[in-house]
Order: structure tokens, then sequence, then C-alpha cells
């Protein structure tokens, strides 16, 4: 077998097709983000505007988490020295989970790696707690939960996206008696639409199943105190776990579930993703507890970012851009072709200065490779001013379609 010809093939499949994903080298630059230097291969260094990243309200900057980065690295060292079993339990990670715990209205909450791993380890975990459990599965629901259900040994049932009818025909069609799961998302990533929350969580008290949602999108963002879309409809008290990350609006790393105490106990205790997984660094966890305790007041900035969205999605449309609007942060703008989204990606860099990665099949269907821009409170109007002008040079420079200007 000539494995590196077997290598050479399935990669050359990935050029051919204009999916071939390309790692752009930047340095962020502390207190000026979205602004960064973007290192070419070739050494020449060019000033750059982020305008694809998930720091969704420029918390990675933020003073507060900074500082309480700086005094836990001073007082600790770097790295947690173990797993949360053996020796990588600290004050930190407690005092993160309690704010985790309290955000989402909670008894309790458990740290992982990663939002990824949340959802892998729990979903995976849950049939070994419940034997003959069925997880009910929005199609589009992200790929660490497709896994995680996927591997779990248990039965699944995959609903059609966002159809709650369908849902219901697959709930009445299974044993009363057997344990049941509902998982789904609050904001789904690519399309920036909502889950139907409240009438899932009708079905599932009218067909005795537990609730599991998402939220890695919305926390920070949505809510009186950023617990996520739940807490903005006053539904969290209906939802069994919840899952967030700390990557995204507060700006670090991690994930976690917030649950009972007796359901974080018990992944805690049986999750191997858990278990065997050294634990976030305690200036990881400082950092994030002091991003998600300045969140909960700081709604001023939630707002900042909605309208940034909000004006974006407007010059857009006004370009006649195929944009996708469901009243969500995210703004994808369909080019509906590879390599047509790889040329504009590269073309934004190259001469506008503007990053935003393309993104293709598998992330989203063939067909509809698309760019989403994730405007924030720190993108001011001149960035704004920059991207629209490009984008409209563009969209003409490569002959693309639009729709009927709107404004």
């Amino acid at each position: 077998m000539d494995y590196t010809a077997k290598l050479d093939q399935a990669i050359r499949r990935l050029h051919d097709e204009g999916r071939y994903r390309t790692f752009i080298d930047i340095e962020r630059k502390r207190g000026a983000y979205p602004h960064a230097t973007w290192r070419r291969a070739d050494g020449e260094e060019r000033p750059i505007t982020v305008w694809c990243g998930n720091d969704y309200l420029g918390m990675g900057q933020h003073p507060v988490v900074l500082e309480a980065m700086h005094e836990a690295i001073e007082a600790t060292g770097a790295g947690s020295g173990g797993t949360r079993n053996i020796s990588g339990t600290t004050v930190y990670h407690k005092r993160l989970e309690a704010e985790l715990a309290d955000l989402h209205g909670k008894e309790a909450a458990l740290l992982f790696t990663s939002a990824y791993i949340a959802n892998d380890a729990t979903l995976s975990t849950l049939p070994k707690l419940f034997p003959g459990l069925i997880i009910y599965s929005d199609e589009l629901n992200h790929a660490s939960m497709i896994e995680g259900i996927r591997r779990n040994g248990g039965s699944k049932r995959v609903f059609r996206h966002n159809d709650v009818e369908h849902l219901r025909e697959l709930l009445a069609a299974d044993d009363p008696e057997a344990p049941k799961l509902i998982a789904f998302e609050s904001i789904y990533s690519m399309d920036g639409d909502f889950g139907p929350i409240e009438a899932i969580c009708d079905l599932a008290d009218e067909f005795d199943a537990l609730t599991y949602i998402d939220e890695v999108h919305a926390v920070g963002m949505y809510g009186p105190r950023g617990a996520g879309v739940a807490e903005r409809d006053r539904l969290m008290h209906r939802i069994d776990i919840i899952n967030g990350t700390l990557a995204k609006a507060y700006g670090v790393m991690g994930g976690y579930i917030a649950a009972s105490a007796k359901m974080c106990d018990a992944i805690r205790s049986y999750a191997p993703g858990f278990i065997f997984t050294t634990s976030l660094p305690p200036a990881v966890a400082a950092g994030a507890a002091a991003s998600v305790r300045h969140l909960k007041t700081d709604q001023a900035r939630r707002e900042q970012h909605q309208t940034q969205a909000r004006i974006l999605k407007t010059r857009l449309k006004g370009l006649g851009l195929p944009i996708i609007d469901h009243g969500s942060h995210i703004v994808p703008v369909i080019v509906g072709d590879p390599v047509h989204t790889k040329m504009i990606s590269d073309m934004l860099l190259e001469h506008h200065g503007i990053y935003c990665q393309p993104i293709n099949f598998p992330t989203v269907p063939r067909g509809t490779e698309r760019l989403r821009f994730t405007p924030s409170p720190v993108h001011g109007p001149d960035e704004m001013d920059r991207l629209v002008r490009a984008m409209d040079d563009l969209w003409s420079h490569c002959a693309l379609n639009r729709a009927e200007k709107t404004a």
C-alpha cells in the first residue's frame, strides 16, 4: 500500500473541489481588536481587520479579563497540573462553575476543555445513565452533538430542522415508557436562525423527555444577563441541560454544561471526556469567570453588538447581496460556489486587508458556500465602510448575481 499516494489523493480532491482550507497566520494586538497583523508566507507583514472571529464582544481584549488572568498566573503558574480528579481542581475552577450555575439558574455547572468536548462527552454518556435512552436530534445540530450521539451506542432519531411536527411524529412513534432526550440549538451558527425552544419544551413535557440545548452562539449575547436565548425567552427553567462555551462571547477558552447537581455529578463521574482530560489552566478559568461576571451586567455591550449586526445586514441588503437574515447577530452572505467563495475571501485579504474565511462543504451543504461575517461592538464605522465597499466591488468583479436592491 502506497500510503503517501493515498494522502496525496485525498488532499488533491479538496484542491480540485475548491475546498482546501488554508491557515491564515495572524497576530492579534492587545487592545486593538479587531485589528491584527497578517504574516504572509513570504514573511511580509500586513495590517488586517478580522471579520470572521468568534470573539463576538471583544472580551478577549477586555482589561477585566486580562487582569484576572495575570493575577492567576502570578499566583499559581501556568498549567493546572492534572485532571480534575487528580490535582487539577483549583479554587478558580470552582469559582467559574459557580458563576456559570448562577448565570443559568441551575444547581451546578461542569467545566470541560471545550464546548465540543462538553457536547460529545455528555451526549455519549447519557445512555449509560438512562439505559434505553432515545435521543431526538435536529438535523442541523453541531458536529460535536452529532458525534456524541453517534457513538453513544443508544438509539437516535433525526428530525427535520426546526420541524416541530416531525419531532412530534417521531416521539409519538416510540415506546411511551422509553427514556427520551431532545437535543437542539438555540442559534444555528451557519444561517443564524433560532430554534423553537418553547415548542420543543412543550413536546418534552407532553412526552416526558429531557431537553438538551446548545447555546454556544448565544451565551454572553442574549438575555438580561447574557445567559442565552432561553434566558431571553424566559425558558431556562424548562431546559434540563444547557451547553455553552467560554471561547466565543466570553473571549477565553473552554466549555461547560449547566444542569441539576445530580446530573452534573453523574456526568462528572461517568464521562471519559471529562475524567481523562487535563483541566483548564487556572489563569484561563480565572479570565473566563471574570468575563462571565462582567457580562452579567454589561447590557450596553450586548445592545451595541445587535445594533452593529443590524447595520451591516441592512447595508449588504442595500447592495442586493444574498444574505440570510433570521434576526440574529450572524451575517451569512451566500456565494453558492466554493471556488468563488475562496476567490472573494482571498481578494478581500490581499487587496482590502479584510479577513473572512470561506465556509464550504461539509460545514454547509454544497451550493450554499458562503462568507460569514461576525460584526462586533469594536468594529467601528470606518471598518464597516471598508467592508461594504469591498464586497460591492468584488461581487461585481466576480460577476455574481444580486438580489433586487432593498435600499
